[in-house]
């Protein structure tokens, strides 16, 4: 029988579903026919269509109506599932009802231990697309944008009786549905970690601490055995904190952030997905490359909710490994992490395949958990539609339409992963355990196990349980014991002096990263003897120890951390992870970290690297005297050419976006690991369920710091790069020097000015005090709705954004930007979405006020009465405008 007689009417697939596996466990199914329709099928159906890794299979947990639209999940110390159900996603393709107070915290529990849940309780409910969770001993983390709730049950029915607002800065009000705050990570460092927003939290004696940090991943985070944070973004699978991104927000200046949300994949390898099933129904299906000549969906477009599986009921080659959702690809990743001796790696797990794939297109998984029974929970929110409205472009639109996607909602499963020698655990009941479990508990072979005893440990601060942590950090056999306990004494401030100068000489690397991190609350005094075990791990062998202490060498006080910085970019510069580290804490030292370097006059790739990262940080810094003492060392005819090249080079960095000593070529602005593909640029990558989504691209350096107002002489409506109170040392190196670096530096002085200076550009009228409230307001709608793809520094992304910089769109005649905002844009780079609906006159007029005069822009600003002129020409057109038709406009006005 040939293949074509095989083919359902109206297939779009290409072939028959095979298994293979081989002796190693790889697999690589090929595509699976299927109709073009794609109707909801009860549980038992969709289930037949789902295809997991040889020995592997799924187990019911939960169906609707037990559960309904899950977005995330979470367990409480005796097993019972937390659930986030955001039932006002996406209810028709108009988003109708978005905001309804229609989002509910459900607890589902297995009264018989059958493995099903079969009790339902609503904790919480009247909530606006909530979309964060986190089950504590003190209350229950709900996060609901811009809030932060703690809510309480005081009297043990299980529902909420009390709700506390933590803070309202965890995310924006205003933000697109999938731009906005998510996650709540309790991390082995006892702090709170999120995404998609700029704080983070921890619970210091029964209240919560806020503090601001750098807003990294999209949706979801998870941690190793390490502690080491993972997120992701839509198009890039898999990023890691090998830093804390913490100390990078010390310098408000740097370029880079190397080392912070550090992308794990050597090439674009990690980012290929192997669906199960032709998938045309993705943003930008209709742009070549998207789709394979099968049909299949190439590339993630939907990555989210990475998760570390910790737990002790599957097979051990599974331990460790990183598990990522693909809802719009109908697939679960299996990502496979290993040190290669210079950092972490990850690997995909199969050639051609995924760990868990469906033919149904309306399996969306969006999230996963490594449960207390020790296997692998996946949330499917089962559904058509998981584009949100504001980014759904034409193409997607009628396929959505035309294949009847629209309906049904609101129904979802929840399964569990199994393999076939697979037994689960006994729940757990630590609600109650004493100290002495908990402790005992730090040495259980499941992560959730070891998680949730540290966390009770110090959620209780029973201090009782001190001498047993304190044997347990010197001296268990497991390294991840020891740090278990290590955390447990920080978070119960009980740790001492002697036992983190013990971690710092510990067998174990990871042992020894946290001891640095321990250690800095007694590197501020300058005769603690701790300061000496710390300065000896420059000569460390470990790379994780080495990048680690460059972000703690920031933390000696001023006036003696200069010289150690110096002592340790002498032997780790070229390292551009620790290169950043260790500028991250030099904040009001730069030149005089400098002036360590500079009196040596042989040149080696870690002076020159060192010498450049530091000029490239005080000039975006700005700081006038700082920038022309660094100048003046540039132009010093004596000083070795090797060192006053790198000082130019440095400046170009900063001021014409050179590409940065150990960034990827051709990379510039500071953003230069893993540097992304917008995940939900406008016409292109969805967020699951709901789900916030952010575009996220590794380091974004001095280009983030400028979006948040940081930086002196830089944005706001300021005109150049970079303003000084007197013509630089380098307009004598301009004009004296015929060679290379006169040229350089006359490239440089174009972007710099001063008073007097010839050729000055005029500057832009001023605002008036209408207009700058205006464009404050602008900005700060456009770091909710246009930063994904058009950057806080306004340059756009390669093939999908264009530049705002110096565009003839954005800077022309109001009236045609308004009409993009309005009815959007198709071009070059995909579909700029209409936000006629989402924002009214005042909001358009405002962020186009703020585009046109920011980043040294001197456009008019634009007025709200301008744009309810314009919006009533433009209320029948249906599809976004075309270049020829903005250009017609343009041309007969």
């Amino acid at each position: 029988m040939t293949l074509s007689r095989l083919l359902v009417p109206g297939a779009v697939a290409i072939g028959l579903m095979v298994a293979h596996a081989n002796p190693t466990g790889m697999w690589s199914p090929t595509v699976q026919q299927v109709s073009n329709e794609s109707p909801a099928l009860p549980v038992d159906e969709a289930m037949k269509t789902i295809h997991l890794s040889p020995g592997y299979r799924l187990e019911l947990v939960a169906s609707e109506p037990m559960v309904v639209d899950p977005v995330v999940i979470d367990w409480d110390p005796d097993g019972r599932l937390w659930v986030v159900e955001m039932p006002g996603y996406m209810n028709d393709i108009q988003a109708t009802n978005e905001l309804a107070p229609v989002g509910r915290v459900v607890v589902l529990e297995d009264t018989d231990d059958d493995g099903k849940m079969d009790k339902r309780t609503v904790f919480g409910d009247g909530l606006v697309l909530a979309r964060a969770l986190k089950v504590l001993d003190h209350g229950v983390l709900v996060g609901e944008p811009p809030n932060l709730w703690l809510m309480r049950d005081t009297n043990g029915d299980l529902k909420a009786d009390a709700k506390e607002l933590v803070t309202d800065q965890y995310g924006r009000r205003q933000a697109n549905v999938e731009h906005n705050a998510n996650t709540l990570l309790w991390a082995m460092d006892n702090w709170i970690y999120t995404s998609e927003v700029d704080v983070f939290l921890r619970l210091k004696n029964g209240k919560f601490e806020v503090r601001k940090t750098l807003a990294r991943g999209q949706w979801g985070a998870t941690q190793d055995d390490a502690g080491r944070v993972y997120r992701n973004t839509n198009p890039s699978a898999l990023h890691v904190d090998l830093v804390p991104t913490l100390y990078f927000s010390r310098h408000p200046s740097l370029r880079r952030t190397r080392g912070s949300h550090e992308f794990l994949g050597a090439t674009d390898e990690l980012n290929t997905v192997w669906p199960l099933r032709p998938t045309p129904a993705v943003n930008r299906g209709y742009q070549a490359g998207v789709l394979r000549p099968d049909g299949t969906l190439s590339a993630f477009t939907a990555a989210s909710a990475p998760t570390v599986y910790r737990g002790d009921r599957l097979p051990a080659e599974l331990y460790g490994n990183v598990f990522v959702v693909e809802p719009a690809g109908n697939l679960v990743s299996r990502i496979i992490v290993r040190d290669d001796g210079t950092t972490l790696r990850g690997q995909k797990a199969y050639e051609k395949g995924e760990f868990i794939a469906s033919t149904d297109e309306r399996f969306r998984p969006v999230n996963l958990s490594s449960a207390p029974d020790g296997t692998l929970y996946v949330v499917d929110m089962y559904r058509g539609i998981i584009q949100h409205r504001g980014y759904i472009t034409e193409y997607l639109r009628d396929q959505i339409v035309s294949r009847k996607l629209e309906q049904p909602i609101h129904r979802g499963r929840i399964y569990r992963v199994v393999h076939q020698t697979t037994k689960r655990d006994r729940k757990p009941s630590l609600s109650k355990a004493s100290a002495t479990t908990l402790v005992n508990t730090l040495s259980h072979p499941n992560g959730w196990w070891r998680d949730t005893a540290q966390r009770l440990l110090v959620e209780r601060g029973d201090k009782s349980a001190v001498p047993a942590l304190t044997r347990l950090a010197r001296t268990a056999s497991q390294p991840r014991t020891r740090l278990h306990a290590l955390w447990a004494l920080d978070g119960m401030d009980a740790l001492d002096a002697a036992t983190v100068t013990t971690a710092l000489a510990d067998s174990s690397r990871d042992v020894r990263v946290s001891g640095l991190r321990l250690s800095e609350r007694w590197l501020r005094d300058p005769q603690h003897p701790i300061r000496t075990a710390v300065l000896k791990l420059i000569s460390d062998a470990d790379w994780a120890v080495r990048e680690q202490l460059g972000a703690t060498l920031g933390e000696l006080p001023k006036g003696s951390k200069e010289d150690a910085i110096a002592t340790y970019l002498e032997a780790h510069a070229v390292d551009p992870i620790a290169m950043d580290a260790a500028l991250s804490g030099i904040a009001g030292s730069e030149v005089a970290l400098l002036e360590r370097l500079m009196p040596h006059s042989d040149e080696t790739p870690q002076r020159s690297t060192a010498i450049t990262m530091i000029a490239a940080t005080i000039v975006a810094d700005g700081e006038d005297a700082s920038v022309q003492t660094l100048f003046d060392r540039a132009a010093h005819g004596k000083r070795p050419a090797w060192q006053r090249a790198a000082i130019l080079k440095g400046a170009e960095v900063s001021l014409l976006g050179a590409t940065a000593p150990g960034s990827p070529s051709g990379r510039g602005r500071g953003v230069t690991s893993a540097d992304a593909p917008c995940p939900t640029c406008p016409g292109g990558r969805a967020g699951p369920g709901g789900a916030p989504a952010f575009a996220e691209a590794g380091e974004r350096g001095a280009a983030e710091n400028a979006a948040a107002g940081r930086g002196r002489g830089r944005g706001g409506s300021s005109g150049p790069a970079l303003k000084l109170t007197h013509e630089p040392a380098l307009g004598a190196l301009a004009a004296q020097d015929t060679g290379e670096l006169g040229k350089r530096a006359a490239a440089l002085l174009a972007r710099m000015e001063w008073p007097g200076k010839p050729g000055a550009t005029t500057p832009a009228t001023p605002l008036t005090p209408a207009e700058q409230a205006r464009f404050n307001t602008g900005r700060e709608i456009y770091q909710n709705v246009c930063t994904a793809c058009h950057q806080p520094d306004g340059r756009g992304r390669e093939k999908l954004a264009p530049t705002l910089v110096g565009s003839d769109l954005a800077l022309g005649p109001a009236e045609i930007p308004i009409r993009i905002l309005i009815n959007g844009k198709e071009g070059p780079f995909g579909l700029m979405p209409p936000l006629g609906v989402a924002l009214n006159d005042e909001q358009i007029a405002a962020v186009l006020t703020y585009i046109r005069r920011e980043w040294g822009q001197t456009g008019t600003a634009v007025a709200p009465e301008t744009v309810k002129q314009i919006r009533p020409l433009t209320s029948d057109r249906t599809r976004p405008w075309t270049n020829d038709e903005l250009a017609r406009i343009g041309g007969n006005r």
